[in-house]
Parts: structure tokens; C-alpha cells; sequence
């Protein structure tokens, strides 16, 4: 048992000083047997209560002085005390209240929470800014709204659906997504102990159940793409306009190139004396070096622009950096708008009858070749750098059949241009 001390009152406690050196100093205050408060070489003053539980000395912080007084430091004291003679360790009790408070607090976890967790998780998976962007806005725009307040353990098919079902017809590719990452959010929060049973967004089995397959409904999300017939007007109108936004986008239009790709060329990856443009596999969707063949349009397109000192890309933005997919779509949009003022007829998707956007430019570059011309569909899809089947990868893709898509696309940018619909026969050995 603790020799019981000298019984200080508030005013010798108050006065007590570090009599200096680096340790900590342990006064006794008497009142409580192993009552002491703790003077650090600092300042600083804690309350400690020396005993022993099942044997072993524990010294049991009971707060700071003055937030906790001289009073109720002792009648703390005195509750540890009886707690310890009942046989429960304070200590143990404490670590358990506290992991108890955790775990509370681990299951009550929001889906707006748990999706800047989840966020934070996967930052690595993603290749570039803007995909983590991406990422944030689905969820913020269609999913936080909805179900951002409820408990992750509370969220049930019904709660995912009502997230799905307003844009799964209108929106099909961007639900899709949506329900993908409301599936991430959820996984990594029931793996982190935040919930338990089945992932409510799982696509097989669940939700396939319930809404039709985005195949049935892809036609209502496709981008929508500038007809056929309107393209020369078009571009004939876009090459009345200056600025960078407006070559980028004529330069997208001639290479049917993704909007990123030709955001961020550089000059680096133009080769003008070989009217080539060689897009290096870090950049790409499939995460392989890709050559464009340039037009004679394209490469007139490039001679004309000036090179900005010190800044490598070939469309820099005001602010020399890359310019947004916005500044593209938006130079489009104005197209169509000015189009409808002057003539009362815009540029619109033939099924959708929506605006056309830049990446709708590829699948007109794709209309064209299947419906304007003999090039085989497998070149075509070798020019748009998309994912062909392993059989047509070995007669195509070896080579990548650069001079006859040469000789494609400067069909495709005289056909732009409304000089002449006469195409270049190729024959596909």
C-alpha cells in the first residue's frame, strides 16, 4: 500500500514548481494514497495515480492540472480505487471503451465519407489526374446526392438503384461507371470492417436482375456523332476560327484521335518530314505506342502554328498547360449553336438528334469508312487504336499497315474538306 502523504490544499498544489533538471518530478498530494501530480521540466502538470492491479504497478493518468482541480483529481482518484479493488483494471477498461468508441464509429461511417476513404485508397490505381477527377465526379454528382448520409452498412440494392435507375437510359455508359464505383466504394469499405454481406452494387447476379443490360439501351448513350453529310460544312465553319481549341479540334477531326491524345501532344511526337505522328504508349487507352499517319491537311494544319518558347505542346492552353476536353466540347457546342441561329438547323446526331461532341468525330471517321468507302472495318479500327480480336491482330496489327491508313486518311481529310468524294482503292493482301 502507497505511504499516504501530507494532504496539500489547492494553493500549495498551485505553487508547486519543477525544481529543475530533465525529468519528469512525481509530488505526492496527499488525500488518496498514490496520488501524485506530475511536474514536467516544461510546465506542464498531470495528475497520476500510482497503485497496483493484480500485482503490477500501473500509473493511471487522470487528466491535466488545472483543466481537472486538486477535488476532482482526488475523487478520481477514488473511483479508480474502488474499481481496482473490485477487480477491474482501469487500463483494460479504458482500451476497451476507447476500441468500442472506434468501432462505433467504424460502422457508422457515411458513403460520402467512405468515398473520400476509398479515394484516398485507390490513388495509385489511377493513371492521371484527370481519371481521379472522373472518378470523384460520378460519384459526387449521382451517387453523394442520394446516398452520401446513410450508414455504408445501411446501403441496400434499393439505395444503389435509386442512384442507377434516373441516367440508366439516358445515360447508360456514365451509369455503368456509376454503378462500378459505388461497387469500389462498397468493397473497400466492407474489406476496412465498415460493413458486412454482400456488395449491394454487384452487377451479377443482383442488379442484372433488375435493369436491362446497357447493350440494350447503348444506342440512347453513344456519343452523339456529326452525320455524315454535315461533316465538311462543319469543318468548313471550324476553320473560319482561330485560337487553339479550334486547330486542336480540326487536328482531331483529320487524325480521328481521342480528345486526350491530342490535348497533350507534344512536338516531340510530330515527325513533319515523315507526316507522322507517333503517340507514345503511356498516353494511350490500351497502353500501346500508336502511329497516325498525318494528311496533308494535318501537316498544313501543323506548320501553321507557332511554338511557344519552352513549352512543349503542340495545343497548349491559356494558361500553358493542356487544354480541357471542356474547351473542345464547348467550341462544338458554340458550332452547333451559331449553326441553329443562322440556318435553324444545328449539328446533330442522326438517332439521338443531340448535339455532336469531339469524341462523336470517331465513330463518323467510322460511319465514313463503312458506308463511304472499300477500306476494310479491321483498318478502321486499327486508325482508332481500339482493342481487335487476336485473329485479325496477327493479319492487321503487325506492321499496323501504316502507309495503306496513309492513304485512308487522306481520303478521310479530303472527304472533310468537300473537295471530292473519289476514294483510293486498296487492296488487302
Amino acid at each position: 500500500m502507497p505511504k499516504v502523504a501530507a494532504e496539500l490544499g489547492p494553493l500549495e498544489v498551485k505553487r508547486l514548481a519543477h525544481p529543475g533538471g530533465k525529468g519528469n518530478v512525481m509530488v505526492p498530494v496527499g488525500g488518496v494514497a498514490g496520488l501524485y501530480l506530475q511536474l514536467a521540466p516544461k510546465g506542464g502538470r498531470t495528475w497520476i495515480l500510482r497503485t497496483l492491479v493484480g500485482g503490477r504497478r500501473r500509473d493511471i493518468g487522470l487528466g491535466g492540472f488545472p483543466t481537472v482541480t486538486l477535488a476532482q483529481a482526488r475523487d478520481k482518484a477514488r473511483e479508480v480505487r474502488d474499481k481496482v479493488e473490485r477487480g477491474i483494471d482501469p487500463v483494460e477498461e479504458r482500451k476497451a471503451a476507447k476500441a468500442r468508441l472506434i468501432e462505433a464509429r467504424r460502422k457508422g461511417m457515411l458513403f460520402s465519407e467512405a468515398v473520400e476513404k476509398a479515394l484516398a485508397a485507390k490513388l495509385d490505381a489511377f493513371r492521371n489526374e484527370k481519371h481521379r477527377a472522373q472518378w470523384r465526379s460520378t460519384l459526387d454528382t449521382y451517387a453523394v446526392p442520394e446516398i452520401g448520409a446513410l450508414p455504408v452498412d445501411e446501403i441496400d440494392t434499393a439505395a444503389v438503384l435509386r442512384c442507377l435507375q434516373p441516367i440508366w437510359a439516358t445515360k447508360t455508359e456514365t451509369a455503368t461507371r456509376l454503378r462500378g464505383r459505388i461497387e469500389a466504394v462498397l468493397t473497400w469499405a466492407t474489406v476496412v470492417g465498415h460493413r458486412t454481406g454482400d456488395n449491394p452494387a454487384r452487377w451479377a447476379g443482383n442488379l442484372k436482375e433488375l435493369l436491362p443490360a446497357p447493350s440494350k439501351v447503348a444506342n440512347e448513350s453513344n456519343h452523339p456523332a456529326l452525320q455524315l453529310d454535315d461533316a465538311p460544312g462543319w469543318l468548313a465553319d471550324l476553320r473560319k476560327r482561330e485560337g487553339f481549341p479550334a486547330r486542336a479540334l480540326e487536328f482531331l477531326a483529320l487524325t480521328a484521335a481521342r480528345s486526350g491524345e491530342v490535348r497533350g501532344a507534344a512536338w516531340n511526337e510530330i515527325y513533319l518530314e515523315k507526316a507522322l505522328w507517333i503517340i507514345p504508349a503511356q498516353r494511350m487507352k490500351m497502353k500501346r505506342e500508336h502511329r497516325v499517319p498525318l494528311s496533308t491537311e494535318a501537316v498544313a494544319l501543323l506548320k501553321a502554328l507557332p511554338k511557344l518558347e519552352s513549352n512543349p505542346l503542340v495545343f497548349p492552353g491559356v494558361r500553358g498547360g493542356q487544354l480541357s476536353d471542356m474547351a473542345l466540347s464547348m467550341l462544338m457546342k458554340r458550332q452547333h449553336t451559331a449553326a441553329v441561329a443562322a440556318r435553324g438547323s444545328g449539328y446533330v446526331d442522326r438517332v439521338s438528334k443531340r448535339p455532336a461532341v469531339p469524341h462523336g468525330l470517331r465513330s463518323t471517321f467510322r460511319d465514313w469508312v463503312a458506308e463511304r468507302t472499300s477500306y476494310p472495318g479491321e483498318m478502321a479500327e486499327v486508325a482508332l487504336a481500339h482493342r481487335i480480336s487476336s485473329a485479325v491482330e496477327a493479319a492487321y496489327r503487325r506492321g499496323d499497315m501504316i502507309e495503306k491508313r496513309r492513304l485512308m486518311m487522306a481520303d478521310w481529310a479530303t472527304f472533310l474538306s468537300g473537295k471530292s468524294d473519289t476514294l483510293t482503292s486498296v487492296t488487302i493482301e
